[in-house]
């Protein structure tokens, strides 16, 4: 395994984190969940990243039991709030002081530790003022129930504004979780180039697409039972990928692939660590041998001639329009 700062810290987390979204909690049961998390830590992965929303909180209740036992200086974990949790009050969803204060506290009882590594804003929060949301972050770090904080899916104009409250109340906003991959590189021309400028690192969810890179799911055909895109909750997050043209076009990656002694799912995520604005690289399993296999991506190296080999492959099915990176504009949205 390899690791990377996160942002100008000297926090280090592994290339490739563990995400337990979709998974534990819903999908799979716990027992294969906590073989997951194992199978996790035998191949050197220490970062973890779960959020409160994940199966309305049961995700970081299984987590918090497979990670029971281990050296916990040795591991980075992750946590998120903002969606709604629990019986999805009035108060029980977005960026409040109310309810960051109360989420924390829960999310620390569920994952069993008496701090995060790294508490991040699932979305930005229309609703209510950024310098209460940045108040009350940076008053979780004094209390020294985050070391740091992160946020996912923020524009650049947030992130800018964000950066400079949490500078000037004295915390470290390190990080942004956004959604990318060789299909969706909406970052690309305004998040990852505010991100240089402000010392903040990506740690990027869906580097598969959604399991659409692995080449499993065949231009013409349905797609293969209990994947998925054949999970009615699931699915709705695959769909727009789930079309001819890129379906073809992921069949047509196998070369390159093979070229580096890789799977298609191995490229799709070294592919996203090329990005040197990216630390990490999310992934689930709902089996412990589909861990090792993502792991291998850790390290690898894709020269010039394969970066452009892939862009010719893709072309324009590859979307890149920034106003695709936004947030609810309501909280129970």
């Amino acid at each position: 395994m390899e690791f990377r700062y996160l942002g100008h810290s000297g926090l280090k987390i592994s290339e490739i984190t563990y995400g337990n979204w979709l998974t534990h909690g819903s999908q799979i049961e716990n027992e294969v969940a906590t073989s997951c998390v194992h199978a996790a830590l035998d191949v050197g992965i220490t970062t973890f990243d779960t959020a409160d929303v994940y199966a309305n909180t049961v995700a970081e209740q299984v987590l918090g039991d497979a990670l029971a036992g281990q050296r916990r200086e040795s591991l980075e974990i992750f946590t998120k709030v903002y969606f709604p949790t629990g019986p999805k009050g009035p108060n029980d969803t977005g960026l409040s002081r109310k309810h960051i204060l109360e989420s924390i506290n829960g999310s620390l009882t569920r994952l069993g530790t008496d701090y995060v590594d790294l508490y991040q804003a699932h979305r930005y929060d229309h609703e209510t003022p950024l310098e209460e949301t940045m108040q009350a972050f940076a008053d979780v770090v004094r209390a020294g129930k985050a070391l740091y904080i992160g946020v996912s899916e923020w524009t650049a104009d947030q992130l800018r504004a964000g950066h400079a409250l949490a500078k000037d109340l004295g915390v470290q906003l390190i990080s942004n979780q956004p959604q990318y991959n060789m299909l969706w590189r909406v970052i690309e021309p305004e998040v990852v180039p505010a991100s240089e400028d402000l010392g903040i690192s990506q740690i990027v969810w869906s580097p598969i697409a959604q399991g659409v890179l692995t080449g499993k799911y065949l231009p013409g055909q349905p797609a293969p039972e209990g994947s998925r895109a054949s999970d009615k909750e699931a699915g709705k997050f695959i769909e727009r990928y789930m079309d001819e043209e890129i379906l073809t076009a992921v069949q047509n990656l196998k070369p390159i692939a093979a070229d580096h002694g890789l799977d298609l799912a191995q490229l799709a995520v070294a592919w996203v660590l090329q990005n040197p604005n990216v630390a990490s690289a999310l992934v689930g399993a709902s089996r412990p041998q589909q861990i090792a296999g993502n792991v291998a991506a850790a390290g690898v190296t894709l020269d010039d001639a394969a970066m452009h080999a892939i862009d010719a492959v893709i072309g324009d099915l590859a979307e890149q329009d920034a106003r695709l990176t936004k947030s609810p504009e309501t909280r129970l949205s």
